[in-house]
C-alpha cells in the first residue's frame, strides 16, 4: 500500500503536470486546476495517512523561528535559481528559450499584481500541496525500505521525475525537451527535503516554498524583466 500510493502520486503528478503545461493551457485556469488540484488530492490522503502515523501534528505545529527558516530557504533557492540562470539559461542564448517558454505559459505578470491576495493564496496551497506530498508523506512512506537517511533524497528525486513530463509538454521546436522544471524540482526539492529532515516540520518550508514561487513567477522573472 505504502510503495502504490508513492508510485501513484508520481504517475498521477507526471500525467497531471503534462496537461497542465501543454500549449493548449497556457494562461488558462485550467493550468491552474491541473498543476495543483491532483497533488492537493493526493496531500490531503497523505495526511491521512501521517495522521495514523502520529506526524501531521508535529509538521503542521508552528514554531518560533519558522520565518527565519523559511527565509533561510527563500535566499539558498533564489540563488541557486539566478546561479543556474546565468550558468544554463543565460539571457541571449538558445537556452534561454527554456525559460521564456514556460514563462510564456504562465502569463503575464501585470495581470498576478492585479490579483495579488487570490495569486498570494493560490501559491500558498500549491506550496502546501507539495511539500505535504513530497517532503511529508512521500518520505514517510519510504522510510521503512530506505531508512531515514536515505528517503529524503529519495522524495526528491521523485518529486523531479514527476515533473520530468514537463519538459516534453514545454519542449522547444529547435531546442527540443524543456529541462526547466525537472532540473529546478531536483534543486529546490533537495533543499526543502533536506531542510524538513533537519527540522521534522513542514510549515517553514511550506513558507519558503511559497515565497520562491512568488519571486520567481510574479515578482523577479529569471528570463528578464519583459517576461
Amino acid at each position: 500500500m505504502r510503495y502504490a500510493f508513492v508510485a501513484l502520486a508520481v504517475i498521477v503528478v507526471g500525467i497531471t503536470s503534462f496537461l497542465a503545461f501543454s500549449p493548449a493551457r497556457e494562461g488558462t485556469t485550467a493550468f491552474w486546476l491541473l498543476a495543483i488540484g491532483p497533488q492537493a488530492l493526493l496531500a490531503l490522503i497523505g495526511a491521512y495517512f501521517a495522521h495514523k502515523e502520529g506526524l501531521l501534528r508535529e509538521w503542521f505545529t508552528p514554531k518560533w523561528g519558522d520565518a527565519s527558516l523559511a527565509a533561510a530557504q527563500t535566499f539558498i533557492t533564489m540563488a541557486g535559481a539566478w546561479a543556474g540562470t546565468k550558468l544554463l539559461f543565460a539571457q541571449g542564448t538558445p537556452r534561454q528559450g527554456f525559460l521564456l517558454r514556460l514563462y510564456i505559459h504562465l502569463g503575464d505578470p501585470r495581470d498576478f499584481l492585479k490579483h495579488i491576495p487570490l495569486v498570494a493564496a493560490t501559491l500558498l496551497v500549491a506550496a502546501a500541496a507539495e511539500e505535504t506530498l513530497w517532503r511529508g508523506v512521500v518520505p514517510m512512506l519510504l522510510e521503512p525500505k530506505v531508512g531515514s537517511r536515505r528517503a529524503w533524497i529519495y522524495g526528491a528525486f521523485l518529486y523531479a521525475l514527476a515533473h520530468v513530463p514537463t519538459a516534453f509538454a514545454l519542449r522547444d521546436a529547435n531546442l527540443g525537451p524543456n529541462p526547466v522544471l525537472p532540473l529546478a524540482a531536483l534543486a529546490c526539492g533537495l533543499v526543502w527535503a533536506f531542510a524538513v529532515r533537519k527540522t521534522g516540520r513542514l510549515v517553514p518550508t511550506i513558507l519558503a516554498h511559497a515565497l520562491f514561487d512568488w519571486f520567481v513567477i510574479v515578482g523577479y522573472r529569471l528570463a528578464g524583466p519583459s517576461f
